[in-house]
């Protein structure tokens, strides 16, 4: 019974040793574990790479901007687009009308005595109807000075001559404005395909600083290509 109870206290402190030993290595291990599951920390940025950072930023910016310019231009270009599909109608109109009245004068006018005042009438009749269009943008200012100071305006003939001569005039105008407005749409499809070609460079400019910004970092990158392809195009005009 002693000898037992000798072994049993004599294997206690053994034990118990053992499991400290056994706790601390468990603890060991989980600690140098956790240390190696830890993200190691980033190393400082170079100057260099600081730079190549900072570039990339602000191309990206300047791609940003340059989206925003580009889609100003292209609607612009809408509006002119549509200017001058409103501009021919208006000229096809007037053509109609200045065919359609000329018309008229192929029959020859009776010939008679004017009555007293009657070349009065006319030329206010003239006057009443040239103002009347130069009021709804049928002729231009400069059309109805000419008018009132009858240069190259005839205020004594039959009114039927005078409408044609009007409508003739408004004809002329329509035209003129056609072919201004064909020049605006011109000049702002140029300006639109500059900003859609500025954006385009500074896309791939982006794409390409923000692929030599990774490899720096030492991230993996995909293919140089496969980063402009992200840039969408949609917004941009088409090549003519």
């Amino acid at each position: 019974m002693e000898t037992a109870l000798h072994s049993f206290l004599v294997s206690v402190p053994q034990a118990a040793a053992l499991w400290l030993l056994m706790l601390v290595g468990v603890i060991a291990a989980a600690m140098l574990l956790a240390r190696t599951r830890q993200p190691a920390r980033p190393a400082p940025l170079t100057e260099a790479e600081a730079d190549a950072l900072r570039y990339a930023g602000e191309v990206a910016v300047a791609a940003d901007r340059a989206a925003l310019t580009a889609e100003r231009r292209r609607a612009e270009w809408t509006a002119a687009q549509e200017e001058l599909d409103a501009a021919w109608r208006a000229y096809d109109e007037a053509d109609r009308m200045a065919r359609e009245v000329a018309k008229a004068c192929a029959y020859p006018l009776m010939s008679r005595r004017r009555k007293p005042g009657e070349n009065i009438e006319r030329q206010r009749y003239l006057h009443h109807a040239a103002t009347e269009a130069c009021r709804q943008r049928q002729l231009s200012i400069a059309q109805l000075n000419d008018v009132f100071a009858h240069r190259g305006w005839n205020p004594r003939l039959h009114p039927v001559v005078q409408e044609a001569a009007l409508r003739q005039a408004v004809r002329e105008n329509r035209l003129a404005g056609y072919r201004a407005a064909q020049e605006r749409e011109r000049l702002t499809w140029h300006e639109a395909e500059a900003a859609a070609e500025a954006l385009r460079s500074l896309r791939i400019e982006a794409a390409a600083a923000a692929t030599t910004t990774r490899v720096d970092a030492g991230q993996p990158v995909a293919d140089e290509r496969w980063w402009a392809d992200q840039w969408t195009t949609a917004e941009l005009p088409a090549a003519a």
